[in-house]
């Protein structure tokens, strides 16, 4: 059974910084993974995704803030978030766009 478990949510003041990370369960040489949010009353949204060989790609409103990374020896990728702001609230979930495998979320909050 595949699984894609989020961790590193939290409250956070605007300006701050917080590390998201996703490990896959049950999947070997996970393809493309990505990083995707929804705020409360908007559609889902690409925030960024990582080849398995390290290309990134972003969405224009996080470049310059955000990060994304990955671990493929620990099924892991990483989004740093930098720079946030209350508009940066949403569930971020993390996902294989291939096989439309999804996790379950984590909830950031950013305070202004």
């Amino acid at each position: 059974q595949v699984q894609l478990v989020e961790s590193g949510g939290g409250l956070v003041q605007a300006g701050d910084s917080l590390t998201l990370s996703c490990v896959g369960r049950g999947i070997f040489s996970i393809p493309t993974m990505g990083w995707y949010r929804q705020a409360p009353g908007k559609q889902r949204e690409l925030v960024a995704t990582i080849t398995h060989g390290g290309s990134a790609n972003y969405a224009d409103f996080v470049k310059g803030r955000f990060t994304i990374s990955r671990d493929n020896a620990k099924n892991t990728v990483y989004l740093q978030m930098n720079s946030l702001t209350p508009e940066d609230t949403a569930v971020y979930y993390c996902s294989v766009p291939q096989f439309a495998y999804w996790g379950r979320g984590t909830q950031v909050t950013v305070s202004s």
